[in-house]
């Protein structure tokens, strides 16, 4: 089995409110300085075995599909221990 990580936020420009809530708390709880806070989500998936570029196209489907808004989110599709030069958000690349 391989596992395959995507990582999920808003797209700059949108209002990302768990974002700005916690922001406040931060600032709330005497933390200066912080100029912006996103929040995504992150997702782990386990396919059968395949080569890097077919899981990588497998779960950037899935996202298209399913996994992201792609109107208003980025995503990133990591393989663990194959990373070594990360990709900007598949959404970005278009």
């Amino acid at each position: 089995m391989a596992k395959v990580l995507v990582y999920i936020t808003y797209k700059q420009g949108i209002l990302d409110p768990q974002g700005l809530s916690v922001k406040g708390a931060l600032s709330s709880l005497g933390f200066r300085g912080v100029r912006d806070v996103r929040v995504g989500k992150y997702i782990e998936v386990e396919l059968d075995e395949s080569s890097p570029e077919e899981l990588k196209a497998r779960v950037e489907e899935m996202c298209r599909e399913l996994l992201a808004n792609p109107v208003i989110e980025d995503y990133r599709v990591e393989l663990p221990g194959n990373n070594t030069h990360p990709t900007p958000p598949a959404s970005d690349a278009q």
